[in-house]
Formats: C-alpha cells, structure tokens, sequence
C-alpha cells in the first residue's frame, strides 16, 4: 500500500509540477528571451515530451485512485480524486492528441508578415482551447490532490 500511495503522489506531483513549471516559467521565459518564431518551434519541441508526462502521470494517478476507492476508506473521496483524475486525462489526451496538432498545421501563420486573417484566427482560438484545456487540467489536478488531503487525514 505504501509503494502505490508513493506512486500515486509522485504521479500528482509530476503532472502538475510539470504545468506549473512550465507555464509559469518556461513558456514565459523563452517568449521573452527569443525572437516570435524561435520561441513557438522550442515550446512546440516540448509539447510532445509535455503531454507524455501527462498521459503516463494521469493513467498511473486514474489507475491508483480507483484502486485507492476499492480498497480504502474514505471511498467517497478517492472516488472524486478518481474522477477529477480521469476527466484531466481526458482533456490531456483531447490537448495533445487533437488540439496539438491542429496547432501545428497553423502555426506558421504567426511568423508571417502578412498572415491570412482567417488562419490567424484559427490559430489565435486553437491557442485559447490550449491554454483553457491546460487550465483546466490544472484545477482538476489541484481538486485530486485536495481530495487526496482530505482521503489521507484521520478524520477523512
């Protein structure tokens, strides 16, 4: 029990340390030290790296957290961390299967000096998905692990 629990966390840990590091660091240092175009083909060489460590870290933290359900009280709560982990795998699994690449096949359009408008914002709303994708994975990380807290106490 003692090495899934560690497993467990170090997924959790993994996964949203991950986004927070890199939206909180990363992607804004590189968009203010590089030129546009350099900075878009360098977050986009992690992106596949980035969603990886998402698909490993919220299979391991689904898998677990049912398991958890099963066999250990409070059900209740590891139940909604198993929940809230498998919706973030799935808008995970959304971003970087399907967003991605279609971000891919128009990021161009941002290094050119006179873009095509209608693929311009093609890309500015695909980009907004992204980031409202990311945010979202990021709260449901955040509900895991406070319900996690609360499944981990005496009284939970």
């Amino acid at each position: 029990m003692v090495i899934a629990l560690f497993l467990y966390l170090l997924a959790l840990i993994c996964w949203l340390g991950g986004m927070i590091f890199f939206t909180a660091i990363v992607a804004p240092v590189v968009f203010t030290l590089l030129p546009l175009c350099e900075a878009g083909k360098f977050v986009a060489g992690i992106f596949p790296r980035y969603y990886l460590i998402g698909y490993v870290a919220g299979l391991i933290g689904v898998v677990l957290a049912i398991y958890f359900a099963v066999e250990r009280p409070p059900r209740l709560w590891w139940s909604l961390s198993a929940v809230a982990l498998g919706v973030a795998l799935g808008l995970t699994i959304y971003a970087g299967a399907v967003v991605r690449p279609q971000v891919d096949a128009v990021r161009m359009v941002v290094e050119e000096q006179h873009p095509d408008l209608a693929r311009r914002a093609e890309f500015d709303r695909l980009h907004r998905l992204s980031v409202m994708l990311n945010g979202g994975v990021m709260v449901l990380n955040l509900a895991a692990l406070f319900t996690t807290a609360i499944a981990l106490t005496a009284n939970g």
